[in-house]
């Protein structure tokens, strides 16, 4: 009697189906016409959580990608990424002669204090800054590490300054403030404003941030590695269980025969002997 294979099962199985398939547009078919069976039809539908049980059952790949993306975002924030420092002085933009008789004299002073946040950042006054202290440095990098801040509702100017050097950060936030409050003085015909705090040297560091680092280089490797695990497990059509079985060839398991590894070895051990 001759025994079928797989595929000649698979054959009478498309061939049942395409005699018995009502002739409906809405059936998918192959490229030759014959309508797919049930079961191929539903090969591309995902299970999310046959998905997620897999990467769940390799836990330990994606622990590893996580260490590892992390050890080296780290490493590389240690030794390639400067550290940045900051340094903060502030003044009061009104000055000894100002007075302030009314509300509207309130809602004058905030607009002002916005204007002086523009002055803040002209070539004169940084120019100016770049002198006195005989930095070698451009106008345009030294802008760049300069932020000017208005908190809501006051008449402060926060002069923050970021530099690799944390004594020069210092330096240039503290003339920064002395230089400002005196053009301040100059474009307002008033007396020049009081400096409200004066900047000092930062024991720590402003950025990077290792703990943020390492933990966005530890999620991003572990995303891809969990996305390669997932592209490997949904192109793996290959049977390996009961379930398989009926999933990919429609048919219906009806006896198992186990497999004991140990006695595949010891028969292949005597057909060497032989």
């Amino acid at each position: 009697m001759k025994r079928s294979t797989a595929t000649e099962i698979e054959t009478e199985i498309l061939k049942s189906d395409a005699s018995a398939a009502p002739k409906d547009e809405r059936t998918i078919r192959f490229d030759d016409g014959r309508p797919q069976p049930a079961y191929r039809q539903q090969e591309d539908v995902i299970d999310l959580k046959l998905l997620f049980g897999e990467l769940l059952s390799r836990w330990w790949v994606l622990l590893i990608a996580l260490i590892v993306g992390a050890a080296i975002t780290g490493a590389y924030t240690f030794f390639f990424v400067t550290p940045q420092y900051q340094s903060t002085s502030k003044i009061y933009v009104y000055s000894k002669t100002t007075s302030i008789t009314s509300i509207t004299d309130l809602q004058i002073g905030t607009q002002l204090t916005s204007d002086f946040t523009i002055i803040a950042k002209t070539r004169e006054v940084i120019d100016e800054v770049i002198d006195e202290l005989s930095l070698d440095i451009s106008y345009e990098d030294l802008v760049k590490e300069i932020t000017i801040n208005n908190p809501s509702e006051s008449r402060i100017l926060e002069i923050v300054v970021t530099d690799p050097d944390a004594e020069k950060a210092k330096d240039i936030a503290n003339c920064m403030a002395n230089v400002l409050r005196e053009r301040i003085g100059e474009v307002t015909n008033t007396d020049a404003p009081s400096v409200v705090e004066k900047a000092v040297a930062s024991q720590e560091r402003y950025s990077p941030s290792y703990s943020k680092n390492c933990a966005i280089g530890g999620i991003v490797l572990l995303l891809i590695v969990a996305i390669i695990l997932s592209i490997i497990y949904l192109n793996d059509d290959t049977i390996k269980t009961d379930e398989d079985v009926k999933k990919y060839l429609g048919l219906n398991v009806l006896a198992m025969i186990p497999v004991n590894k140990n006695e595949q070895v010891v028969d292949r051990s005597k057909s060497k002997r032989r």
